[in-house]
């Protein structure tokens, strides 16, 4: 039994199949498949059922996971105790919403290179529903995602909001009276797609309003959405520290609202029983820097 035999496994249990796993291992399924075999031959009995569509834990399997799990952290733990400057080594692969991407990623992604420059950091971007299945998948080792994940397979930990506010154009301002007159006169509403957490901001928002039917436009890309509101294509919700810079300069308008957006809250997502301390010490670097109020990195309105 070696500890790469036991990492393969883990790895394998724990993912959604084994090419995810070999994946996240730098490895051929064929060399992932035959570490796992090896460690299966040394304990004598198999780990997986592979009758099925897809191979599935045993009940030895089942008894395995937490006892690998805690053999690879007692090794992790060793490896810093003899060598405590190198701190977290290796890959790391996570995902984040494109207006993380726009606002705080790049100095986060600067911190953790300052403090670990052995790991080597992956980010992907994409809208909430998607990095949050890719989590539970295994691809991703964590991801920082609007809302808490309903997924009894994925743990969630608040860690910073961000407040949006209804924008368009002074145009349309000048036009209608409220923001309401320009929903009811089928003025679209400009949003990311529905797996995206402001597009269920939005929805709440239409509810409380008594708004049952509106026109909308999904875009997956933030810098577009901005460049239909100020358009004037149809009305939408920005982050306020845009909102503001935009306001400043004369292209679009904040729009009143008695009942103003409920902040939405970011959380770091990731797998239940992931103890890496990968996974904790990522938890803090985001939790340090997280901070929607920067201006966004918007190329249409540099």
């Amino acid at each position: 039994m070696t500890l790469k035999q036991l990492e393969a496994f883990y790895w394998a249990a724990t993912c959604a199949n084994f090419a995810i796993a070999a994946e996240r291992l730098h490895l051929s399924v064929s060399s992932l498949s035959k570490r796992i075999a090896e460690l299966e031959e040394s304990l004598g009995q198999p780990l997986f059922d592979r009758g099925g569509h897809r191979a599935v834990l045993t009940e030895a399997g089942q008894g395995l996971l937490p006892r690998a799990l805690e053999l690879l952290d007692g090794a992790a733990a060793i490896r810093h105790a003899f060598a405590p400057g190198a701190g977290l080594v290796g890959r790391c692969v996570f995902g984040v919403g494109e207006l993380s991407a726009m606002t705080w990623l790049p100095r986060f992604i600067a911190q953790v290179r300052a403090q670990y420059p052995k790991l080597v950091l992956e980010p992907y971007v994409n809208v909430g529903a998607v990095l949050e299945s890719r989590v539970d998948n295994g691809e991703l080792d964590f991801a920082i995602v609007a809302g808490r994940s309903s997924r009894q397979t994925v743990l969630s930990q608040p860690i910073t909001q961000a407040q949006f506010v209804w924008m368009a154009t002074p145009a349309l301002v000048e036009r209608y009276r409220d923001l309401g007159g320009m929903l009811r006169d089928r003025q679209p509403i400009i949003a990311l797609p529905p797996g995206a957490g402001t597009t269920r901001l939005i929805d709440d928002w239409l509810l409380a309003h008594g708004i049952a039917s509106v026109e909308r436009i999904s875009c997956n890309n933030w810098g577009a959405i901005a460049g239909m509101l100020i358009a004037s294509v149809g009305v939408g919700i920005l982050p306020e520290g845009w909102a503001r810079k935009l306001v400043q300069e004369k292209l679009l308008c904040i729009l009143a609202d008695e009942q103003a957006l409920t902040p939405l809250t970011y959380s770091f997502q990731w797998r239940r029983g992931d103890s890496r301390p990968l996974v904790s010490q990522m938890l803090g670097q985001a939790a340090s820097v997280a901070d929607f109020s920067a201006d966004a990195r918007l190329p249409l309105l540099v």
